[in-house]
């Protein structure tokens, strides 16, 4: 089988049954050999569909008799395919989108229902003021989605998320920045680098990437971040890669390691490492000189940061499995603790398409007890003296400030440490308590909070 377009079909069904998007993607096309404008094809088709789910259920909430929670569910899988074409896919004509999605219906047991799966996406392109109707790409004259006027509900429809972490960031952004962050969250991610300065130069990395006809950019002030443009193929086959060259990580993350500061010979710990691409850093920047302990408690995920480690050729890294709640050994023992706490994720949600429908207000409260134990029982892992990073790639206060604000409280012996001394890019919004949010429409980069802490010389 290699028609995209029932590819996309058939992983959006394993979606709708509890897959996670990414997974499911990845096992339909390990099945298929397709040529690589089908597999991106199939890709924007599985994400776009995912992300843009509530408007596209929107959609057939107004223009259908029956809402889209009545109809049945491969029926409305499929509808979701045809205006999501229609309505986010310029470059293909409308006559090819409704003809398509027609056709998977016909295919897929809803022989006897094409006539409505026709009717209601030429439905839409009448309302749209008859647009893309003559085999041309369709670009709305008008918008035939219906919208609220109270702002949460309006944003959330349109731009395709729940109205609670829609209000989340209306709390602090504002209407215009929190748009503007809805529209950032729903573009494609951009897949960014960070060289291995042990085995190479940024040079000889952008040298070998444009050989093989990859361009890629610098990030200002990262001094080991490349930032892919356009189309790479297999990451795994590009110059470098094999040879631990470089490996993938976001420049948000890459910042968490420069907020840490390791240095040559330290004792860090890294307390919640899987899948490793900050133990790596953090081995990368202390010249591999010393010992990280790498503390998880998934192993599969564990396996993966060894993996990594033994790529990039790394000696520093000890694997230590287990929640680090419960372990006792490591009483003052580290110089630096990374707390790189789990989360809900909401700065990385253009990555992680259906992470928006997974979390909930009471997922994020559940995380922010995990949080709460963490940063306390971690903590003691640190010297007097010493310092510890905390850090998430989410945007909800209850996860990070709120977090932080409750620790100090409770830890005199803690500060938050300044920052004078460590480089850091421009764009990183310090904030007057002394903590950091990344805002990803505003930087484009992943969001992310972090603080660096120190705890008192004196402190037992």
């Amino acid at each position: 089988m290699t028609n995209p377009r029932q590819l996309a079909f058939i992983t959006l069904r394993d979606v709708h049954k509890g897959a996670y998007a990414d997974v499911a993607l990845d096992r339909v096309l390990q099945k298929v050999s397709l040529p690589d404008c089908d597999r991106r094809l199939v890709t924007e088709l599985v994400y776009g569909s995912v992300r843009r789910q509530r408007t596209l259920d929107t959609l057939i909430d107004q223009l259908a008799k029956k809402k889209s929670h009545q109809q049945p569910q491969d029926l409305r899988t499929i509808l979701h395919l045809g205006f999501y074409q229609l309505r986010y896919q310029e470059r293909i004509p409308a006559s090819a989108a409704v003809n398509t999605t027609v056709q998977l219906a016909k295919e897929n047991s809803f022989s006897g229902l094409t006539g409505f799966v026709n009717g209601l996406l030429r439905q839409y392109l009448r309302k749209a003021g008859g647009a893309g109707e003559e085999n041309t790409p369709l670009s709305l004259h008008i918008d035939p989605l219906q919208l609220p006027e109270n702002p949460v509900e309006h944003l959330g429809i349109l731009h395709s998320f729940p109205d609670w972490i829609v209000q989340v960031w209306l709390e602090q952004l504002g209407l215009t920045d929190t748009e503007k962050l809805c529209e950032w969250m729903n573009q494609s991610p951009t897949i960014d680098l960070r060289i291995n300065p042990l085995r190479t130069s940024i040079k000889e990395v952008e040298a070998a990437l444009q050989s093989a006809g990859v361009l890629v950019r610098r990030i200002p002030h990262l001094p080991q971040a490349l930032r892919f443009i356009g189309n790479t193929g297999s990451i795994q086959k590009l110059p470098g890669f094999k040879e631990g060259w470089w490996t993938v990580q976001d420049a948000s993350a890459q910042l968490v390691g420069h907020l840490l500061d390791p240095q040559p010979g330290e004792v860090i710990i890294d307390a919640c490492a899987a899948p490793g691409g900050k133990t790596t850093h953090i081995a990368e920047l202390m010249a591999d000189k010393g010992k990280i302990w790498a503390c998880d408690r998934t192993p599969s995920r564990l396996r993966k940061l060894q993996e990594n480690s033994k790529r990039l050729n790394l000696q520093s890294i000890q694997i230590c499995t287990g929640d680090s709640r419960h372990f006792n050994q490591f009483q003052n023992t580290a110089d630096r603790v990374l707390l790189d706490a789990p989360c809900s994720g909401l700065g990385t949600m253009h990555r992680h398409a259906d992470a928006r429908w997974r979390q909930t207000p009471a997922s994020v409260q559940e995380l922010s007890v995990l949080q709460r134990e963490l940063i306390t029982h971690t903590s003691t892992f640190v010297k007097p003296g010493g310092v510890l990073v905390y850090a998430t790639c989410t945007l909800h206060p209850a996860e990070n400030e709120e977090i932080i604000s409750a620790f100090l409280t409770e830890s005199p012996d803690w500060q938050i440490e300044s920052l004078s001394g460590v480089k850091l890019p421009d764009f990183t919004d310090s904030t007057h308590q002394g903590w950091f949010k990344l805002w990803p429409h505003r930087q484009d980069i992943d969001g992310f909070f972090m603080v660096r802490l120190r705890k008192n010389n004196n402190s037992e």
